[in-house]
């Protein structure tokens, strides 16, 4: 796939940032900003100054050094709206499938609270996300830069802002969208040297995922305030038997030694049910009410909630820090053929998604958040994998408090090219693992983290880079299973014999075998019966679908009807009913809803395997797969029977 085009090359990421030292997102800890009596937080979301650099090298930006002036004063800008994809947001062709630097632009005012203080408080500059590389400058000091689009980065601006005449804060954000084979996930740069087809210096950016690569800065961007000495980061793991509930804990504080370090559990009435203090410990619960998946408890998603309070002598003056996390108490445990969530067997019957809608692209938006969690929860789904990236902070809260169960994956799809399983790739994937851990590692509702999705397995490197990457995500938390998904032949793949639980993609009878609905019960059979000889490790059939044009019939069934889709489904689904008795242990559609795509010769304005479309309305199998969630719902619910799809949530 190939998408975007120019006449001038954009500046390889390696090159131009050997020039550019900055300051590295650190290992610290990336707990989520909350506003608590210690804390603030102010949200930067709105109307951003925005400019393309379609200087001939995309390097105008910084040899003119753009960020030490109002970007007004560079030459022309735009407004454009923060959170969202850039590409959709204007008329202009040339910004849709723009590669290379784009620059973001915000002034605001701080609170003069907020600088002031004997000491004054830290103030940090969060982002969520931004695709893919970014370099960030406060009042044209750089802060931080990271490279990677869906986890979120900070700085310390403290020293910046409090140093400054007045109260001004001008961010500047060069953003850089361009992926090489070291990128995650990767790309490559093609040059289109034949003058007599191409203009000169023409290029694309060539992907091997089959999504569009969407860029800007998709999350919120926050301002936040801590003491001088604050909570840096908490972990907590959990476990529960007979009657009792063990919350394991770790707090680290940074700025001081905290003279007193105090923890309170408290019930969703507000009740404390278990106190500790001191950094690392664990706290008792008696008669905890279990965090359950949506649709196996009459309270799923039950959430405690776990106050951490600090205080330090910093200088002559004692600071209080607080920070609430919320606790689920949940424990996973996977055997040869079963998943159990709380020593219960689970089966996974969701949905593969994408964060993509209409005009804002990837961009954060409440109103598609919450429909879209409507939907999951009239479709009876249970559970979704992050297809095929880390997801916003904002929906995996809801995952929490709802009971979604998550497959948390990182940006590890389209991982194809030899060069991207060398040394430098396995470095950067190593880090990436850490920074989603580091963020997720408290979620009740991640159960497993997926690596990549359908990378070459059939490689033989891929042997000794799946086994150290998921031995590494192991050590980062031992608490969950890692997996990834694959799309290889079950006597080919390398990585296999280091997951903990086999994901497949097979798409039978329609990239194989395209329109012959018939081979399906044979090869899909086969296809379990292979996996589960080989490796004796539980099967989640982590993708299958047909695309369907809405409003197009067929019958007979023929394939881009909804009618074959329908029919396709049935026919998945009249094999797992069988498996599932034995070793299959979940079925997750692809795709939620239509999403875009790169244009091509197979895709008519994207992807069209969604059971919704892309404005969330159901096609035909959407009532398919309903009712056949619910019933599994309701084979497997410790519930009463009568559970109708309408009793639980509306």
């Amino acid at each position: 796939a190939a998408s975007g085009g120019g006449r001038a090359a954009p500046c390889p990421l390696p090159v131009l940032l050997l020039f550019l030292p900055g300051l590295a997102a650190g290992p610290t800890g990336m707990l989520q900003p909350r506003d608590t009596p210690s804390r603030e937080r102010r949200e930067l979301g709105g109307l951003w100054s925005f400019r393309a650099d379609l200087s001939p090298g995309r390097d105008a930006g910084f040899t003119q050094r753009w960020y030490r002036r109002p970007l007004r004063q560079t030459g022309p800008v735009i407004d454009m709206p923060v959170p969202a994809s850039f590409n959709d947001i204007t008329q202009d062709p040339s910004l849709e499938n723009y590669i290379g630097w784009v620059w973001y632009e915000k002034e605001v005012l701080l609170p003069r609270r907020w600088l002031q203080g004997d000491p004054a408080p830290r103030v940090v500059l969060r982002f969520g996300s931004a695709h893919y590389y970014s370099i960030v400058w406060v009042n044209g000091v750089q802060v931080v830069e990271h490279e990677g689009g869906h986890l979120p980065f900070e700085a310390d601006i403290s020293s910046v802002v409090q140093g400054s005449p007045g109260a001004l804060c001008r961010i500047t954000v060069a953003l850089n969208n361009t992926l090489t084979p070291h990128t995650l996930p990767p790309g490559s740069i093609q040059y289109m040297a034949d003058k007599s087809r191409y203009p000169k210096n023409y290029f694309v950016q060539n992907i091997k995922f089959d999504f569009f690569n969407y860029a800007g800065i998709h999350r919120p961007v926050v301002l936040y305030t801590t003491p001088a000495a604050y909570i840096d980061d908490i972990t907590v793991t959990t476990t529960s038997s007979d009657s009792v509930a063990t919350v394991q804990y770790q707090v680290s504080v940074v700025g001081s030694t905290a003279n007193s370090l105090s923890l309170s559990l408290r019930d969703q009435e507000g009740k404390v049910v278990a106190t500790g203090d001191g950094p690392v410990g664990e706290l008792k619960v008696l008669n905890p009410n279990l965090w359950w998946p949506y649709l196996m408890h009459e309270n799923p998603g039950y959430l405690y909630s776990l106050e951490v309070q600090m205080q330090a002598q910093v200088g002559r003056a004692l600071l209080e820090d607080v920070y609430t996390l919320p606790v689920g108490i949940r424990t996973v445990h996977v055997t040869s053929s079963q998943f159990l969530i709380n020593g219960r067997p689970f089966y996974f019957h969701g949905v593969n998604k994408h964060e993509d809608a209409d005009i804002r692209g990837k961009g954060l938006d409440w109103p598609l958040i919450v429909k879209d969690f409507n939907l999951l929860r009239w479709l009876g789904a249970n559970s979704f994998r992050t297809s095929h990236y880390p997801y916003a902070e904002e929906i995996m809260d809801l995952c929490d408090a709802y009971g979604i169960v998550v497959i948390d994956e990182s940006p590890g799809v389209g991982i194809k090219l030899p060069e991207s399983f060398g040394n430098k790739s396995l470095q950067h994937h190593l880090a990436v693992m850490e920074e989603l851990v580091r963020r997720d590692k408290n979620r009740p509702s991640v159960v497993m983290w997926s690596v990549a999705n359908e990378p070459a397995s059939e490689l033989p490197p891929a042997a000794h880079y799946f086994k150290t990457v998921i031995a590494h995500t192991k050590a980062l938390d031992p608490s969950r299973p890692v997996t990834f998904v694959t799309d290889a032949n079950y006597a080919l793949d390398h990585g296999a014999p280091y997951v903990d639980v086999i994901c497949v993609n097979s798409y039978f009878s329609w990239y194989h075998d395209p329109g012959h609905l018939e081979v399906i019960p044979l090869q899909l059979t086969a296809q379990f019966e292979n996996w589960y000889k080989t490796y004796q490790k539980p099967i989640i059939q982590s993708e299958y679908g047909a695309d369907s044009v809405p409003g197009l019939h067929s019958d007979p069934p023929m394939m881009f009807s909804e009618e074959y889709q329908q029919a396709m489904l049935r026919e998945y689904h009249s094999v797992l009913d069988k498996k599932r008795k034995e070793y299959v242990i979940g079925e997750l559609i692809w795709n939620f809803a239509d999403f875009m795509t790169n244009q091509g010769t197979t895709r008519v304005l994207g992807n069209k395997k969604g059971i919704f479309t892309r404005q969330r309305q159901p096609k035909a199998a959407a009532f398919v797969l309903r009712d056949r969630y619910w019933k599994i719902a309701n084979e497997s619910s410790c519930l009463p029977p009568v559970i109708t799809s309408h009793s639980l949530f509306l």
